[in-house]
């Protein structure tokens, strides 16, 4: 269900915007999105798993208030990233 250790550091490693960034927006944003894509396999064979479910939806609200600031505050990192990750279709 969650992300590996060494997945996470990979996904850091390719959105980090300096050497020590391991926090900024951007981050946080890929690294959720990487850990809804395994919620929601998990999800898919088992589908009665509601406590999953919860945290999933939990996990979709955040990262939508971090892509809600970031749209605010810097409009071409949020295109970019969006299209990056590809999250609109």
């Amino acid at each position: 269900m969650s992300i590996t250790r060494e997945k996470k550091q990979e996904v850091i490693g390719e959105y980090r915007q300096s050497e020590s960034d391991t926090g900024s927006s951007e981050v946080q944003v890929a690294v959720l999105s990487h850990r809804i894509k395994a919620l929601t396999e998990h999800l898919r064979t088992h589908q009665k798993d509601h406590s999953s479910r919860r945290g999933l939806l939990q996990l979709v609200s955040r990262r939508r208030r971090l892509l809600n600031y970031l749209h605010r505050t810097a409009p071409e990192t949020y295109r970019s990233l969006i299209d990056s990750l590809s999250l609109r279709r």
